[in-house]
């Protein structure tokens, strides 16, 4: 399925082929919920890296995300990528370099219709901020960090192949 995105102010846009397009992963971090959460999460999805076609990149800036587990001492920066639009702060999507033939673009950026998953997974729960409310559907999964289950996994499982 051919994605299409962009920023909220048009400077960016873009397209990728995605063969597993069903937003159904809902991440809860302090990261993603900083940077692209609306409702106290973030929905990412998974893009073929090597279709990535972009218009306006010189409006992108990059962050690498500052990662405190709790319990560990120390910090650490991520490697992962998250691109923003520089004007208009709107998240794009995230790229790990241990990953290269990825990217995960936020939900939120995609104009192309979506197709409505069957059901959700809720992830990295231990880091939900306390005023959000993490409502119990009978067609989802709850996890506390990631899930084993990968997006490609997910989307064989229940037999969801992209137009």
């Amino acid at each position: 399925m051919l994605l299409e995105g962009s920023c909220h102010c048009g400077a960016v846009r873009f397209s990728v082929q995605s063969h597993h397009p069903y937003p159904f992963m809902r991440c809860y971090c302090s990261i993603c919920r900083k940077t692209a959460g609306g409702g106290g999460y973030a929905i990412n999805i998974a893009g073929d890296n090597r279709t990535l076609k972009v218009e306006g990149e010189e409006h992108i800036t990059v962050y690498h995300a500052h990662i405190q587990n709790p319990g560990d001492a120390k910090s650490y920066v991520s490697q992962g990528e998250r691109r923003f639009c520089r004007h208009c702060g709107s998240c794009l999507w995230v790229y790990a370099p241990d990953y290269p033939d990825l990217m995960h673009p936020f939900a939120s950026a995609i104009d192309t219709e979506l197709p409505k998953p069957p059901e959700h997974m809720h992830i990295m729960l231990d880091f939900a901020a306390s005023w959000v409310e993490i409502f119990q559907e009978p067609d989802s999964c709850y996890f506390s960090r990631y899930p084993e289950e990968s997006i490609a996994a997910w989307h064989e499982r229940l037999d969801l192949a992209a137009d």
